[in-house]
C-alpha cells in the first residue's frame, strides 16, 4: 500500500499549508511516521519524524517553522508548515521511519513563491 500526501499547493513566502498522510494500523502502531522532500537532482531527505511515543525530530532548516504530529485514531500524520520559505518547494513524501521503498506515494508539490 503506497502512502499518498496530500495537501500541496503554492503559497507565497510566509505562509502556511498543512500536509496530511494516512497510513494503516499496523503500520502505525508499530513504526515511526516521517515526512520527506525532494527536489530535481537532490536526494531524498528526511525533514521531520514522530516516533510512536509521541516525541518528534526536525532537521534544522525547519526547526521552529515545522510541527508533526499523529492522530492514532486515524492513522494519519500531518505536518504543519509555517512560515514558509522557497527553499521549503519541494515534492513532499510520507513513510515509515525507516524508509522502505514500496511505501513511496506520488507526493505532494509545495511551491513557495518569493
Amino acid at each position: 500500500v503506497q502512502l499518498q500526501a496530500y495537501g500541496g499547493g503554492l503559497v507565497q513566502a510566509g505562509g502556511s499549508l498543512r500536509l496530511s498522510c494516512a497510513a494503516t494500523e499496523t503500520m502505525f502502531s508499530i513504526y515511526g511516521m516521517g515526512w520527506f522532500r525532494q527536489t530535481p537532482g537532490k536526494w531524498r531527505e528526511l525533514v521531520a519524524w514522530i516516533n510512536t511515543d509521541g516525541s518528534t525530530v526536525y532537521v534544522d532548516s525547519v526547526k521552529g517553522r515545522f510541527t508533526i504530529s499523529r492522530d492514532n485514531v486515524k492513522n494519519t500524520v500531518y505536518l504543519q508548515m509555517n512560515s514558509l520559505k522557497p527553499e521549503d518547494t519541494a515534492v513532499y513524501y510520507c513513510n515509515r521511519v525507516p524508509a522502505q521503498a514500496r511505501y513511496w506515494g506520488q507526493g505532494t508539490l509545495v511551491t513557495v513563491s518569493s
